[in-house]
């Protein structure tokens, strides 16, 4: 391969990660959660990539692939031979926030449930809640986000109850939050695959229909024309699918592969 443009690579990075940082944004978390997990799957990657002759890529080649340090490298490959990779230890504010209400003696009653809080005032209450795990946001900022996402609801008499341990901008359905992680990984993997593709490894089909001068007035008729023949193609695919599936694993000498094709409305705004 030529030598590659890394100005176009920063910009190629920032157009892919824009959607993703809205996603993660609306899912409540932080870049600094994203950079762990980041570290993480650069390690990954590197590891089961860039072996020589299919063995595991070693720590100091890991190292040089990465920039991240040969310790850090041992450290990262030991918490991916976890079943469960732990979680990132650092959340919102507003994560923070909403946990200690739940878990800190201080804000809890006897029974453990999040106590109902005043705004203000000495002791006990929201403000001082947020001066402890709210970090620099003012409390009355940290109050209109929380309410804002149904976090947190304001009582009659001025008083404040927790409804919701963790703070989520957008509410998401979990499995549709686990099929929009497959979707990511699979265009990624195909745009991943197809910059390296070469005569043994053909390009994987990789195509859009887009113009930017279409009437707005327009969008209902294209949603519905997606919706009918994309429908209708999908329903053919799986229809090929079907009949080419296999029984089983190494049934008759074959060997089952995942296939199949995504199909998506482009959409700016």
């Amino acid at each position: 391969m030529e030598d590659i443009d890394r100005g176009a690579v920063v910009q190629a990075c920032r157009a892919l990660l824009q959607p993703l940082a809205s996603f993660l944004l609306k899912c409540g978390l932080t870049w600094r959660e994203f950079s762990d997990i980041s570290k993480l799957v650069f390690v990954q990657v590197a590891g089961n990539e860039y072996g020589i002759k299919g063995r595991q890529t070693n720590v100091s080649r890991v190292s040089i692939l990465t920039g991240i340090s040969r310790k850090e490298v041992s450290r990262q490959r030991a918490m991916l031979k976890e079943k469960t990779p732990p979680l990132p230890s650092k959340t919102t504010d507003a994560t923070r926030v909403l946990s200690g209400w739940h878990q800190d003696p201080d804000f809890v009653d006897p029974g453990d449930a999040p106590r109902t809080l005043p705004l203000e005032g000495d002791g006990v209450s929201f403000a001082a809640l947020c001066r402890r795990y709210g970090g620099d946001i003012p409390p009355s900022a940290m109050l209109k986000e929380l309410k804002r996402v149904n976090a947190v609801t304001e009582n009659t008499d001025g008083s404040l109850s927790a409804i919701r341990r963790y703070y989520m901008p957008t509410q998401f359905d979990q499995q549709w939050l686990l099929n929009a992680g497959s979707i990511f990984e699979d265009l990624g993997t195909n745009i991943n695959h197809n910059l390296t593709a070469d005569a043994k490894h053909s390009q994987r089909f990789l195509g859009r229909a887009t113009d930017d001068a279409i009437d707005a007035k327009a969008l209902p008729e294209f949603q519905a024309f997606v919706e009918q023949h994309g429908q209708q193609f999908l329903e053919a695919v799986d229809a090929w699918l079907s009949k080419h599936r296999v029984s089983g694993t190494g049934s008759q000498g074959k060997e089952p592969v995942r296939l199949g094709v995504g199909l998506f409305l482009v959409q700016d705004k």
